[in-house]
């Protein structure tokens, strides 16, 4: 089929069901496959729908929204850089202006892409129509059509069947009754409806003080404030209350952005033409205002402002603004800062004219003056509150439970005064439960204007984490004993005093007002249990005749001072001593284990010994065997692992010259560094025992032995009656036997297969059941190798440390070692 017969079917097929049901989808391709502009003027000869044949979206269909500035992620890195420099300078221009910015620079901060959204908006009725917009024509009755007719560049549409029309340069409405008339006359039977679709874009410029000055596509709808926001608004240098637009060189009218953001007035934001200038003049007079206003900034001032016109550009004055006295700064006629007062709730006062550079600074109205009570601390509503006379502390807390915290001290709290004559202070001790349970009494103190109530908390109610670790004593009182010695003098001493000892909570504190001990006593939380009721001290600077100051020791006895039957009257800087019970309890205990009758931890009184204990302890059972017990102490516990980490460091020593020998010793460096690698090792994964060598037969049985005097962490472990003789060391197979009585040390060293070639068979030595050490050449029991052993016992076969170049410290390392293994060993085979 050729496109001439395809189009002439179309023309027939008015209604686009109609043609949209007879044509088939390989004709309508090879329409698709005509160029653009053929497609479009055989469309117009044959009013073809040409969105309806090429598959183009919906005309129903909204405008998709256009990005009309871009987002961060989407600047390139010089623009950012460029954004970022721009900003660091506005802020340092900021700072010279006491922080203040100026007003409104915001609005239009952005990097534009295009300008679309505006063809959303309604099309006024009074639009001049131009080349490039696109008219829409629904016509329906008797023939249904759908018709874009763009309009060319002569200013005419294609009327379909009716040859060219001119529409250029006349309005919307005019237009659309034009086409009606016609449809009406030519038509028979057939109305119209007209829109506007596609709108012509145009050129404007955006020039001066612009973030983005140049040309710009926008469309025919646009205004003023739309162009500045594809430009990127205006430089804060730029002016925001005389915005220029221009036509052909002349002056169409202006633009005051304050309207606009202000007061919302968008009526001089006119609709721009092509080829229109938008002009950004540099910024006009200044003046910044701070303070107790809603916007604090920098203003544009425009003709002669008054103080009245830019707090009122401000937002206005908060309630919390002090009126009368409006601080000016500005520049005199010399160049120097000058500052000037104006009383704004004068007539005079808000016409004071504002100049260029001026600072207007609104005060605040300072704390309340008068008339006034306040609570701090760990109160649930801390704050100020209206004091009446006759005012008591019940008035402002009247429940305990509700109006305090829960880690608040309920018994104390402390009220502050101010001497309105003076302007010191002095603070009054209160006591809170029977000022708040008891109302009227004489612990429900009046209350003066101005006073704070102190409410402390309790530390042992405060938990780590929660409110009211801010309120203790000392945290509240730091201001007030700042206050006390600033304003002393000689004639009103330091109001302080210092309270030590077993109190709860000892420091520092404001001299009571009655200068009683028991109310100091009671300020510091009161006595704990440890204190001594009878022996306190009062330490008191003085000076002489002859003005040279001395202390002086005054001596306490506390229950008469709590029951008011001692009249000493505190003293500025008076240091009070409270002193503690000698030994308050301290408990010393001794740990009783093993094979003893009755086994436990035992408290045991000054002086009291070992057997002394046992006895109390039922003594030893059938099976305890007295010659192994081992008996510990904390003491020689810490000597013994001092002793251990001095061998440690002593062995890395010799382990690190041992390493840097080398193979300078036949070839054997790696078997010696082996050997105190592994002697290193048992040191120091030995545990020290402490333990402290008795014979527990003569302990219990013999009147001259020594008595061993307990002390407090003392331990003796009873082990039940061994049956083995244990053989540790430079041996075979290190292992315990079954004790035989007619076996010599020789007999057990042989059944755990004889020494290795690192013994030193001539210093075998046996650790006694008891813990004693003793060796074969010094023994008055045994001559040589032959000598029988007893149950308990352990053979010990050294390490040759002749062989071993200058580490004679080994066999004194070993012998620690395993004496402490033997007295872990029997304590935990238990």
């Amino acid at each position: 089929m050729t496109v001439k017969k395809l189009l002439v079917t179309l023309a027939l097929m008015l209604p686009l069901a109609s043609y949209g049901q007879s044509i088939t989808p390989a004709q309508i391709e090879q329409f698709k496959q005509l160029p653009r502009a053929q497609q479009e003027s055989l469309a117009r000869q044959y009013g073809v729908d040409l969105e309806s044949l090429s598959g183009a979206s919906n005309r129903a269909q909204r405008p998709q929204q256009v990005t009309v500035v871009e987002p961060v992620s989407s600047i390139t890195d010089e623009e950012r850089d460029e954004a970022r420099d721009q900003k660091q300078q506005e802020d340092d221009q900021a700072e010279k202006n006491g922080g203040l910015k100026p007003y409104g620079y915001d609005l239009f901060a952005g990097s534009p892409t295009t300008f679309a959204p505006v063809t959303e908006i309604p099309i006024p009725s009074n639009y001049t129509l131009g080349p490039g917009d696109v008219l829409r024509i629904q016509l329906w009755g008797k023939e249904n059509q759908n018709l874009e007719l763009p309009i060319g560049r002569d200013g005419s549409i294609s009327f379909p069947q009716s040859g060219p029309m001119s529409v250029a340069g006349l309005s919307f409405d005019e237009v659309r009754e034009l086409i009606r008339k016609r449809v009406s006359e030519q038509y028979i039977g057939v109305e119209a409806s007209v829109s506007l679709g596609e709108l012509r874009s145009m050129r404007v410029f955006v020039l001066g003080e612009a973030r983005n000055p140049g040309s710009y596509s926008v469309s025919s709808l646009t205004t003023i404030t739309n162009a500045l926001y594809v430009s990127g608004g205006i430089k804060q240098n730029g002016s925001l209350r005389n915005v220029q637009h221009k036509r052909n060189g002349k002056l169409v009218g202006t633009l005051d952005l304050y309207d606009l953001l202000m007061k919302g007035d968008s009526s001089a934001d006119n609709r721009l033409q092509p080829g229109d200038v938008i002009f950004i003049p540099p910024v006009g007079k200044r003046a910044g205002i701070d303070g107790e206003v809603y916007r604090p900034a920098l203003y544009e001032l425009k003709n002669n402002s008054t103080l009245a016109d830019l707090i009122g550009m401000a937002g206005g004055n908060t309630p919390q603004a002090y009126l009368q006295r409006i601080n000016i700064e500005r520049t005199n006629e010399d160049f120097l800062r000058i500052i000037a007062e104006a009383d704004y709730t004068t007539t005079e006062g808000k016409q004071v004219r504002i100049k260029a550079g001026d600072t207007v600074r609104i005060p605040s109205i300072s704390d309340i003056t008068g008339q006034y009570v306040e609570v701090k601390g760990a109160a649930t509503r801390p704050g100020k509150f209206a004091w009446v006379p006759g005012m008591r502390v019940s008035s402002l807390i009247r429940n305990l439970e509700a109006d305090l915290m829960p880690s608040a001290d309920k018994r104390y709290a402390a009220i502050v005064r101010v001497d309105e004559e003076s302007d010191n202070i002095s603070v009054l001790n209160l006591r809170l439960r029977e000022a708040v349970q008891q109302k009227g009494n004489e612990f429900d103190l009046f209350l003066e204007e101005k006073d704070r109530i102190l409410i402390f908390s309790d530390a042992g109610k405060v938990k780590g984490g929660e409110e009211g670790q801010d309120f203790t004593r000392e945290s509240l009182f730091v201001p007030v004993l700042q206050r006390l010695k600033a304003q002393a003098n000689p004639a009103n001493p330091q109001q302080t005093i210092q309270i030590t000892g077993p109190v709860r909570y000892p420091g520092e504190y404001p001299m009571p007002a009655t200068r009683n001990l028991a109310d100091a006593i009671f300020v510091a939380g009161g006595l704990r249990d440890s204190a001594s009721l009878y022996q306190a001290e009062v330490a008191r600077y003085t000076t002489d005749e002859s003005g040279i100051g001395q202390t002086r020791i005054l001596n306490v006895n506390l229950v008469d001072a709590l029951a008011g039957q001692i009249k000493l009257a505190l003293e500025s800087r008076d240091r009070i001593l409270i002193k503690s019970i000698p030994d308050f309890a301290k408990t010393r205990t001794v740990e009783l284990k093993g094979e003893v009758r009755y086994p436990g931890t035992y408290t045991f009184r000054d002086g009291e010994t070992l057997k002394e204990v046992l006895e109390r302890a039922g003594g030893l059972t059938t099976n305890a065997f007295p010659k192994g017990a081992v008996f510990s102490r904390e003491k020689l516990r810490q000597l013994e692992a001092q002793r251990l980490r001095e061998a440690e460091e002593r062995l890395q020593g010799d382990l690190l010259g041992v390493q840097l020998e080398g193979d300078g010793f036949s070839g054997q460096s790696a078997d010696r560094t082996k050997q105190v690698q592994g002697l290193l090792e048992e040191v120091q994964s030995s545990k020290p025992v402490g333990r402290l060598v008795i014979n527990l037969e003569n302990v219990l049985n013999s009147a001259d032995y020594q008595s061993i005097r307990l002390q407090d962490g003392d331990s003796l472990t009873v082990p039940i009656i061994p049956q083995s003789v244990s053989v540790f060391g430079e041996v075979q197979f290190p292992t315990s036997h079954l004790h035989h009585a007619a076996l010599t040390v020789d007999d057990y060293l042989e059944r755990s297969g004889g020494p290795t070639r690192q013994a030193d068979e001539s210093r075998v030595y046996v650790v006694k059941a008891n813990g004693a050490v003793m060796l074969p050449e010094k023994s008055r029991w045994f001559g040589g190798r032959s000598q029988q052993l007893e149950p308990g016992d352990t053979v010990i076969m050294p390490i040759d440390v002749d062989r071993l170049n200058q580490l004679e410290l080994w066999t004194n390392v070993s012998q620690i070692v395993y004496q402490m293994a033997l007295g872990a060993a029997a304590v935990g085979n238990l």
